[in-house]
């Protein structure tokens, strides 16, 4: 597994449980050598199937919602096994010991939760699967597998207050606002660990939160990048362009920029992208292809319909119109430049802080933070 991130003390739950004990005969895993993912059966392939069972990628187990037919990848893909290298690297963040009580928020295919069960001991682990399809089938592999765990179908956003408190709360999906249920249902002391991230793009990072003494709050820095499909409930549904840009490009008004693409777009898990996203709320970011040396972003008001597009272009100032009651360029660029004036900090340098009003994040110190 690359970057050591299955330490001594897993080691033995890993072993015990491997990744393709829980995994479906016909399964989507991504083929890091042509860039997407692709269908392997192990009736037609079980060489195949084992190897990329045992690889470290992620692997679709579902599309569409389950709308999905065929053997052909659907269009969205809406359940999957993560790669073993980020489950572990989550479950260190969680501190898990024997006898721990855990909440998990979305169960796919058990792997998750099979490890962790096998870690605390028998009746600790509760997890809650929202798709009655991926439910079902989750029960009947934790009954193959005799695992004493209890598998609830239901919305995780409410968590499981039947068996509460918790000790651990996890989630394998992605978040953009971190409900206080799971907080006053995690003893306090307890960690509460999550992928998190916001509107503006897909780059999230892993929350790893304690809950305050009083049990009214929980903080904590992030952990690193990290990339997962999102909590149903908190899907990001986008508009239609059209709706924003009901004319022409130069509809906007007319500015330029002496920000690079190679600066403000960075690489696809760089920290700039989730940095951004901290400083302009209520707005997503879309980047078009390259052509010619030049690529047009797009910034959409999540909250309106302002939008704004810059044009980079190859060695030359870039082209920016804007439309709209904000300036959504304006804003970016002043977060970028905020993001470099702090030493561009790694998502590590920020925090989030969760209570019964709301989240803050914040950076290096929680008691300088911001709404969201």
């Amino acid at each position: 597994m690359s970057s050591g991130a299955l330490s001594s003390d897993w080691a033995p739950s890993y072993a015990a449980v491997p990744r393709s004990t829980v995994l479906p005969d016909l399964m989507w895993p991504f083929d890091m050598e042509v860039g997407r993912s692709v269908a392997v059966s192990r009736a037609d392939d079980p060489t195949r199937w084992q190897e990329f069972a045992d690889s470290d990628v992620p692997i679709v187990t579902q599309w569409d919602d389950g709308k999905h037919t065929g053997t052909a990848p659907g269009h969205v893909p809406t359940s999957s096994a993560s790669m073993p290298s980020v489950v572990f690297r989550m479950l260190q963040d969680l501190d898990l010991r024997p006898g721990h009580r855990v909440l998990e928020i979305g169960t796919a295919t058990t792997w998750n939760a099979v490890l962790m069960a096998h870690r605390t001991g028998p009746g600790c682990v509760t997890t809650v699967e929202v798709d009655r399809t991926v439910a079902t089938a989750a029960m009947a592999t934790v009954e193959r597998l005799g695992i004493p765990l209890r598998v609830v179908h239901g919305d995780g956003l409410q968590g499981y207050p039947e068996a509460a408190p918790y000790d651990r709360v996890i989630a394998t999906c992605g978040l953009r606002a971190l409900p206080f249920a799971w907080v006053a249902q995690c003893r306090a002391g307890g960690v509460i660990v999550t992928p998190w991230g916001t509107d503006y793009s897909h780059a999230d990072a892993v929350a790893r939160l304690v809950v305050a003494p009083d049990g009214q709050s929980a903080s904590g820095a992030f952990t690193g990048p990290v990339e997962f499909m999102k909590l149903r409930s908190q899907r990001f549904v986008p508009r239609a362009h059209s709706e924003y840009v009901t004319g022409s490009v130069t509809d906007g008004e007319e500015s330029s920029t002496t920000i690079t693409e190679a600066e403000f777009v960075g690489e696809r898990f760089g920290p700039e992208r989730f940095a951004i996203g901290l400083r302009v709320p209520q707005c997503s970011y879309v980047e078009a292809n390259k052509d010619d040396g030049t690529r047009p972003v797009w910034f959409y008001g999540l909250s309106d319909t302002s939008w704004a597009c810059v044009q980079f272009r190859d060695g030359k100032p870039g082209r920016v119109w804007q439309f709209g009651p904000r300036r959504l360029w304006d804003e970016a660029a002043n977060a970028y430049r905020w993001w470099d004036a702090h030493g561009r900090p790694a998502p590590s340098r920020f925090g989030l802080t969760v209570t019964a009003e709301g989240q803050r994040v914040w950076l290096d110190d929680p008691a300088h933070s911001w709404p969201l």
